[in-house]
């Protein structure tokens, strides 16, 4: 073996490896950074073929299953340890969302009832009834403030309404 094949051969261990832990990367950055189907993820896949496409073409057969074996077992462990541990800490949220809708109590309001809208009803706005305001969606048209409305349907979560007709009161 002459100096330049071991230097060649040098190189494309290092070219190997180096294209794994760019994949790793890549797919960090996939994961992590810019969620989806994204360029990153893409490259990291390409990646990690073209070192396996290297390992059997330089090494044989033996090195391309060994390589495809380490990117197709151990990067997903390596992967799930990464964002799991002080690494994937670091980068995900920790705050817990604490608020909660505003539901309805089945006794309180009833169709029928009269209120008045708060807000633009465009169809979704604020109404008020019995000096409460809570979120109502207009049957149809869009509404402005100080319209004058009646209860068509309570849901757990909204109250549906429609505008009284002038000559109604």
């Amino acid at each position: 073996m002459n100096l330049f094949t071991h230097f060649h051969t040098q190189m494309t261990i290092l070219t190997i490896l180096l294209l794994i832990f760019l994949g790793i990367i890549l797919l960090l950055l996939e994961f992590a950074v810019i969620p989806g189907i994204t360029i990153a993820g893409i490259g990291g896949i390409v990646l990690f073929g073209y070192s396996i496409y290297l390992a059997f073409g330089a090494y044989g057969t033996a090195a391309g299953i060994g390589t495809l074996l380490f990117i197709i077992i151990v990067v997903p462990i390596l992967m799930f340890k990464l964002l799991k541990g002080k690494i994937g800490d670091k980068m995900s949220l920790k705050s817990t969302i604490i608020g909660k809708t505003n539901l309805i109590e089945d006794t309180r309001f009833h169709a029928g009832d009269k209120g008045v809208t708060v807000t633009r009803l465009g169809p979704v706005g604020k109404v008020e009834f019995d000096g409460q305001v809570m979120e109502g969606k207009s049957t149809g048209p869009m509404m402005d403030a100080g319209t004058e409305v009646e209860i068509v349907k309570v849901l757990k979560n909204q109250i549906i309404v429609k505008p009284i007709k002038k000559e109604e009161l």
